[in-house]
């Protein structure tokens, strides 16, 4: 006996779906040449369009179509995420480490969406803040891995930089770096606020607001503090696990996605703290 689909069926591969539907908004020159080559490949996966290969015995045959290795698909992403993952295991040591995250106000999340290039420094600034504090109180030189975040689970923009370092310091067998969440911020925001500054001043700043705007803003940013978390584990693998989700695929699983109709998509999304699931629907 055949079953009606329900009204929230969608296709098996909505990312896919919604990068078709949206490509009026992506697939032109001006957009972002990096992203606009991901999002290609992604909507050509498992396609001829990206060639095929025929695998054959004396008695059967089969084409099967390549695959696009994109970061927007999820598919590829998934297995790119687990390599990465294996890779960072067998490369980083034993021992004791933090996860320090730096975060900025929401008032600056619009100048990071706007700005590739600004967003693109964000993880070398956190590692510069990081080696110095270590060699500059402690005399030794930290191992940083920087990991850039750019969306949370409501798919809103939210640009923070989580670093996994190394806390064991070689010089004292019993002690290990101790990380002053007020020093790191204060560098933190000073960089910050100085990288956005001079953007402003050589013209570079792709913002609705004016050049007087911008200053008013990073002035009035300047005097408030900053948040910046520092944990610490006894081990590498909640951090490989946790940020393996972000770095080489979309941000959003394909799973959460309930609904894709007339430009909009409904998604699902963890309610924090009570972990109840909500519905969110974005255009």
């Amino acid at each position: 006996m055949s079953m009606s689909k329900p009204s929230t069926y969608i296709a098996r591969r909505p990312l896919q779906e919604i990068l078709r539907a949206g490509r009026d908004h992506w697939d032109h020159s001006e957009y972002d040449p990096a992203s606009r080559h991901s999002f290609l490949r992604a909507t050509q996966c498992k396609t001829p369009e990206l060639g095929q290969r025929i695998y054959a015995s004396d008695n059967e045959e089969r084409t099967f179509c390549n695959t696009c290795k994109s970061p927007a698909c999820a598919s590829c992403g998934h297995r790119a995420t687990l390599q990465w993952q294996r890779e960072r295991w067998c490369a980083l040591p034993e021992g004791l480490y933090c996860v320090i995250t730096f975060t900025m106000p929401n008032t600056l999340w619009p100048v990071f969406a706007a700005n590739v290039k600004l967003r693109q420094r964000l993880a070398e600034i956190a590692s510069r803040v990081i080696i110095s504090y270590a060699r500059t109180r402690y005399g030794v030189e930290a191992g940083v891995m920087p990991i850039v975040h750019t969306f949370n689970g409501k798919l809103e923009f939210n640009s923070h930089v989580h670093a996994l370092v190394m806390v064991q310091n070689p010089g004292r067998r019993s002690s290990s770096i101790f990380f002053d969440r007020d020093r790191l911020m204060r560098s933190w925001k000073r960089l910050i606020v100085a990288l956005i500054r001079a953007a402003s001043t050589a013209g570079y700043v792709a913002s609705r607001m004016s050049d007087d705007d911008v200053e008013c803003l990073l002035r009035r940013e300047e005097m408030r503090d900053w948040k910046i978390h520092v944990q610490r584990f006894g081990g590498k693998e909640h951090f490989l696990r946790y940020a393996g989700r972000y770095v080489r695929r979309p941000p959003i699983a394909q799973r959460r996605i309930v609904n894709v109709a007339n430009g909009a998509q409904a998604h699902t999304s963890n309610n924090y703290p009570d972990q109840h699931q909500t519905n969110f629907r974005t255009r």
